[in-house]
């Protein structure tokens, strides 16, 4: 049998630890044949971002006509997309781009912003209505929102508000939100909110964990589990890759996840 299909649409990180290689190699380790649009390329490690040049928009829309047009993408899910009129050209898409997971990647672990100014209003307006399950992070959040997103209270919060632009399922990324002892992520869908916890694992190696858990969500979709499923599956995934690559000392920054296959 053939494998399923997954496209990643985001940009490339030379470090290798976020982005589409990290995108790539969640696919990879979930069995799923990934493809990609890049959407920009950055020159970053470790310790943060130096440089980043966008893909032109056009260009964009070139790559994933090129895929959609010849290999069947079961899900999609976006990363950073460097320009609000990339935003608008996925979203442009969208009727051609099944189980849509939409991380609205804004800035980085390292705190560096990957966006230029209007990128809010693009996904919010554009974006958001199209997606099956949209997952900012906590920083992310607060952007989108304009307002401080610090405890699991604000992140219920958040969930709610952010539900209301148009995703089917909302999840605030939390890590270790304050005032828990865990990594919490806040899940709204179809009006009900959940806490997804994992045990909290104390390491600088975390980065790309908001890619991964977002890429191991759309390879779950692809492989045709259902959300609550593909999302409980992801947040394994991230916490069994963190747990195995704990102790690494690769770059003296925030180091990469093991994406080794998950068990």
């Amino acid at each position: 049998m053939n494998p399923v299909v997954a496209l990643t649409i985001a940009g490339s990180d030379s470090g290798g630890g976020a982005g589409i290689q990290a995108d790539l190699k969640t696919f990879a380790a979930h069995r799923v044949f990934g493809t990609s649009a890049i959407t920009a390329l950055t020159a970053q490690n470790t310790v943060g971002v130096r440089g980043i040049s966008a893909v032109p928009a056009a260009f964009v829309g070139e790559q994933l006509d090129a895929v959609l047009a010849d290999l069947p993408v079961a899900a999609v899910k976006t990363g950073m997309l460097a320009t609000p009129e990339t935003v608008a050209l996925v979203a442009s898409f969208a009727p051609r781009l099944p189980g849509l997971v939409v991380d609205p990647v804004l800035v980085a672990s390292s705190g560096d912003r990957l966006f230029t100014a209007d990128a809010e209003r693009a996904y919010l307006d554009l974006l958001f209505p199209h997606a099956t399950v949209v997952t900012p992070n906590l920083r992310e959040a607060a952007v989108l929102l304009g307002r401080e997103v610090t405890d699991v209270d604000d992140a219920v919060k958040a969930a709610e508000d952010l539900a209301a632009y148009g995703p089917a399922c909302v999840v605030v990324k939390g890590g270790h939100l304050r005032g828990s002892a865990e990594a919490v992520d806040v899940v709204w869908h179809a009006g009900t909110t959940e806490l997804l916890t994992a045990p909290w694992i104390d390491t600088a190696n975390n980065h790309g964990t908001g890619c991964t858990f977002a890429a191991a969500t759309a390879a779950r979709l692809a492989l045709g589990e259902p959300l609550a499923e593909a999302l409980h599956g992801a947040k394994a995934y991230v916490h069994e890759a963190l747990s195995r690559s704990a102790g690494w000392t690769l770059g003296s920054g925030h180091g990469p996840l093991d994406w080794g296959p998950f068990r």
